[in-house]
């Protein structure tokens, strides 16, 4: 299984804790992140994934999350090939981030892109058929392929 997490999955484990939703989030990206460590599932990354952290402001936040991130399996570098697509899903109104994280992640054939970005999921949804992966809150898949 070839997993994609973005930037706001990566931030999770760091956001405030006190609610409920962002804590269960916080531990499927956790579990999620353990599989791929262990060997069960092959983490994709890519360079705009590296660049979103490298743009994080909180030194300690970021220093913690680039750890993290060097665990990645494969890292997407973005060509042609990417900056097309991407282009060709901002024209769907996806973010500039979102849609080279779209293009990195269909490029490279993964199976799901992870990401608690609700406004991301709602976009995603909606052009579900013309993706060429699955858009997925970490959560509710986790659940999904756990039976849990």
């Amino acid at each position: 299984m070839k997993i994609y997490l973005d930037n706001c999955c990566l931030n999770r484990p760091f956001d405030d804790q006190t609610q409920i939703r962002i804590r269960l989030e916080a531990e499927a990206v956790l579990l999620v992140l353990a599989e791929c460590v262990k060997g069960n599932w092959e983490w994709v990354g890519s360079e705009i994934l590296d660049l979103e952290i490298n743009r994080i402001p909180d030194a300690e936040r970021k220093r913690r999350i680039q750890t993290i991130a060097s665990h990645v399996n494969y890292l997407v570098v973005v060509g042609e090939l990417e900056t097309n697509r991407a282009q060709e899903l901002e024209t769907w109104s996806f973010s500039a981030f979102d849609a080279l994280h779209l293009a990195c992640a269909e490029s490279y054939g993964v199976d799901i892109l992870l990401t608690v970005d609700d406004k991301f999921l709602k976009k995603a949804a909606g052009y579900g058929q013309q993706l060429r992966i699955r858009v997925e809150n970490p959560l509710t898949w986790l659940k999904e392929v756990t039976n849990d």
